[in-house]
């Protein structure tokens, strides 16, 4: 079937042997090889991906596409995380990466991602543009196997060279911390684990083998599908527990007593620990659905605050620009200054465990700490499927700027992606609509924990009236 190939906030992705297919692969990587031999920069693109089903026939089948169209692949022939191809385009000055990955979704999911020679998903822009080109194609035809082979690279030992420079190690070992890895069957497998241990750092390894099935659901480091990592660190006696998604580019974080501490405190955290040890004063980013917790800290120590789009392309922008010291988005991604303009969710669980060894707390009493200095913040995020008849009268309701939520005064409307309605006391609600499916995402922040469900149910009451 000849799909639409659009894509989104991360690449183009479908369900494998119904819109990804061989044949739509073929068309998506011409669009791609038709746009970089139309750059000025390098004609060379590195090819790579995480553990899904057929990923190494995919990953084949796209070396041949772009050789037929002029540009020269660099083949990465085992599973990489989506930063350390990153890392590797800028590197090797490529001309971009083609990486074969649906991140966290389901296991019947593939998916494309582009990312520029930057080591920076494409931006709207350069998707427009590849996805007329592959518009306008006519069916890609197979390619014969041939005798053709391609250079294979090895990111992994740049990309881990590149961690030791950027966690301070020393200080993990010294401290004398059990980590436990979850990689959750994904690309991450043996890269966290490795250099920690590497390092002199005990580190015990759960969901550490291939499966493209990911154990039956989506591979995604949430709090529900924890449980092995918790049941390690509670074995061990570990300080920190760090997950990762499967390509790598998320990450979960679960604390000595087993609790998971949501990606909105990690990456609040990491900012308030990235000033405070490297003294890097120069800004933050956070998208306009992620913590306020963000901007008191920024407010405290009077550095600029950037409120993105939801997508983490916009955050990479300000990386390469130099304008913040870390970046980050509820949904689990983060990156730091001098780093790649992209999600690093290794990166995310070293520099967690560097910050438990340093501070030497818990990540819970660090966060309280916080709070103490700060105010509270108490976010929260739901979904909600939509009828075809409430999505169209919702689609219009988000267009108008509402007075008041739940009897509470609206006293700020913020645009900057789907709607935000900030209350007085700095409680906030954002919706925004799936553009793919009839789902509407609900994020809502209150100041106080006793105030967090009363507000997620005036948000609700909100979608439905």
């Amino acid at each position: 079937m000849t799909a639409e190939i659009k894509f989104g906030t991360s690449g183009w992705r479908a369900i494998v042997a119904d819109e990804f297919t061989l044949g739509n692969i073929r068309r998506a990587v011409a669009g791609i090889a038709q746009y970089v031999a139309s750059q000025a920069g390098p004609k060379t693109v590195l090819v790579g991906r995480d553990p899904r089903f057929l990923g190494e026939t995919f990953v084949a089948e796209a070396a041949k596409v772009l050789a037929a169209n002029g540009v020269t692949p660099l083949v990465i022939p085992e599973p990489a995380p989506t930063p350390a191809i990153a890392y590797a385009v800028r590197q090797r000055k490529t001309g971009g990466a083609i990486n074969f990955t649906a991140s966290h979704n389901p296991p019947e999911y593939n998916g494309i991602k582009y990312s520029t020679p930057d080591g920076a998903p494409a931006l709207p822009e350069v998707t427009r543009q590849i996805e007329a080109k592959v518009r306008a194609l006519e069916e890609v035809e197979a390619l014969p196997d041939g005798k053709a082979k391609f250079e294979e690279v090895d990111v992994k030992p740049d990309y881990l060279k590149r961690m030791g420079e950027l966690i301070d190690f020393k200080a993990i070992q010294k401290a004398g911390l059990k980590v436990v890895f979850d990689p959750f069957w994904g690309a991450a497998r043996g890269y966290s684990c490795h250099i920690l241990r590497e390092h002199g750092v005990e580190t015990a390894t759960v969901h550490d083998y291939r499966d493209v099935l990911f154990g039956g659901h989506a591979p995604e480091p949430d709090d529900h599908l924890l449980g092995a990592c918790k049941e390690m660190m509670k074995e061990i006696g570990a300080a920190i527990g760090i997950a990762t998604d499967g390509d790598a580019d998320r990450f979960g974080i679960v604390d000595r007593d087993g609790t998971f501490i949501q990606p909105n405190y990690i990456i609040a955290l990491l900012f308030d620990y990235l000033v405070e040890t490297r003294g890097w004063k120069n800004g933050v980013a956070k998208s306009v659905a992620t913590t306020n917790l963000i901007n008191a800290l920024a407010e405290e120590f009077g550095v600029p605050l950037y409120e993105t789009p939801v997508g983490f392309k916009y955050i990479g922008e300000l990386i390469n620009e130099d304008k913040i010291a870390i970046g980050g988005e509820e949904s689990a991604g983060l990156t730091i200054r001098g780093h790649v303009p992209e999600k690093d969710g290794v990166l995310a669980g070293l520099l967690a465990t560097e910050m438990v060894a340093v501070r030497g707390k818990s990540i819970g009493e660090q966060l309280q700490q916080l709070f103490d200095r700060v105010g509270s913040f108490y976010p929260n995020r739901e979904n909600f499927r939509l009828t075809p008849e409430v999505k169209e009268k919702f689609t219009e309701k988000i267009r108008t700027d509402p007075a008041e939520l739940g009897g509470r005064k609206v006293t700020q409307v913020v645009r900057t992606d789907g709607l935000k309605l900030i209350l007085a006391d700095g409680s906030w609600v954002c919706y925004r609509l799936s553009g793919t499916e009839p789902v509407v995402r609900v994020y809502s922040e209150a100041r106080k924990e006793s105030d967090l469900e009363p507000l997620s149910q005036a948000a609700k009451d909100w979608v439905m009236a």
